[in-house]
């Protein structure tokens, strides 16, 4: 069996993420709970499919090198790390944020979400911007 549509469908997921957290922090910034719940819902679904997604892939693939030009190599790197840290860092974040809100403690949730929210979204964007570094603008294969 084939592995090569995961990166696509890792973008995808990540991207999707992305755009779902957007919409979110809007709707609630409107005052729609039931919009932003919605959201931040299908949110952390994909992202979760993503993690599983991105696991499976290079558990069997291991790492993707990248070869580009020197300047490209260097700012993919100031974009990896960052994105590689955050990620990790993340995700006890997130799931606190989460559980207070399935719980109804939206004073604390609020409180988290401020910090969550940002670092959530940029890995998001990160990791499409990552995938097409790698696998189009400067395909390794």
């Amino acid at each position: 069996m084939s592995l090569s549509f995961f990166p696509t469908l890792n973008a995808i997921l990540n991207g999707t993420s992305a755009v779902l957290l957007f919409s979110g922090y809007l709707f609630i910034r409107r005052k729609n709970i039931a919009a932003h719940r919605a959201c931040m819902s299908a949110a952390l679904i994909a992202s979760i499919l993503f993690l599983i997604c991105y696991l499976i892939y290079h558990y069997n693939v291991g790492a993707t090198k990248f070869i580009g030009p020197t300047w490209a190599r260097t700012l993919y790197f100031i974009i990896l790390i960052p994105h590689t840290i955050l990620a990790v860092a993340m995700v006890p974040f997130v799931i606190i944020t989460a559980v207070r809100a399935f719980r109804g403690q939206f004073d604390k949730h609020r409180k988290i979400a401020r910090l969550t929210f940002p670092v959530w979204l940029f890995v998001s964007v990160t990791g499409v911007i990552v995938y097409f570094m790698l696998y189009h603008w400067f395909p390794s294969r």
